[in-house]
């Protein structure tokens, strides 16, 4: 049913077009989970975003492979793209998701059962994959703005990343002793914590540095699958 996907993926975005929004990429990681839940659906019958024992949308998605900040879904049983694109156009719910100006990046799956079609799209608004020099750039550019050097050398990064690995302690150097540092994990490196701004304009560091690494698992899968990035800041 790729065909019958990717004509209802363009539906969506002619009607994004014609609304003036920017037109959607195609994202292999929804598509395969926008199928998992397919074939969940023409297997039950009624239709549903969610069965007994299946994990949730962001679940689903970031197990796919997907990595976002937004994610939602619309689902629908028709008998061909285009009349499924016109029931979700006229439902301001579904409509509301395919219009949605903050998503991105979509895939759709249609599978066919008792001579129709069970139809899912998830939208999401995708977060960008950075190498962990490139999460660190970023990071480090916004406490610069702050008034705050970094700590020159490899081995203030070294440690940072090295901080960034644990999960509570400040890591030792024969020559750096930090006197803060600040962990966390987001789906976005465009805003440090607000805690850690407060810190570095208080005047008490004289310099920073920056580590990335990768996120560390929670025990909340749902939380879990909107994080993208590990960021560790120690101030000396």
């Amino acid at each position: 049913m790729d065909a019958d996907a990717h004509e209802l993926a363009a539906l969506a975005n002619q009607s994004r077009a014609q609304a003036g929004l920017a037109p959607l990429q195609w994202d292999p990681h929804l598509a395969a989970a926008a199928y998992a839940h397919a074939v969940r659906m023409a297997a039950e019958g009624p239709i549903a975003h969610r069965y007994g024992g299946e994990l949730s949308l962001a679940e689903r998605a970031s197990a796919a492979g997907a990595h976002f900040q937004l994610v939602e879904e619309n689902i629908a049983v028709g008998s061909s793209p285009q009349q499924i694109h016109t029931l979700w156009m006229h439902s301001t719910e579904h409509r509301e998701n395919l219009l949605n100006p903050q998503i991105d990046h979509v895939g759709v799956a249609l599978v066919s059962a008792r001579g129709v079609l069970y139809a899912v799209a998830d939208y999401s608004q995708a977060v960008l994959q950075l190498s962990f020099d490139e999460q660190e750039e970023e990071v480090a550019q916004q406490i610069v703005s702050l008034g705050l050097p970094l700590q020159a050398g490899d081995a203030a990064r070294d440690q940072a990343r090295a901080a960034c690995l644990s999960s509570s302690g400040i890591p030792s150097n024969s020559r750096l002793q930090p006197l803060f540092v600040m962990r966390w994990q987001s789906g976005s490196l465009t805003r440090i914590p607000s805690a850690l701004v407060q810190k570095i304009r208080s005047g008490t560091y004289h310099n920073a540095s920056v580590g990335a690494c990768k996120p560390h698992a929670s025990s909340d899968q749902e939380q879990a699958a909107f994080t993208a990035y590990r960021i560790a800041v120690l101030l000396y």
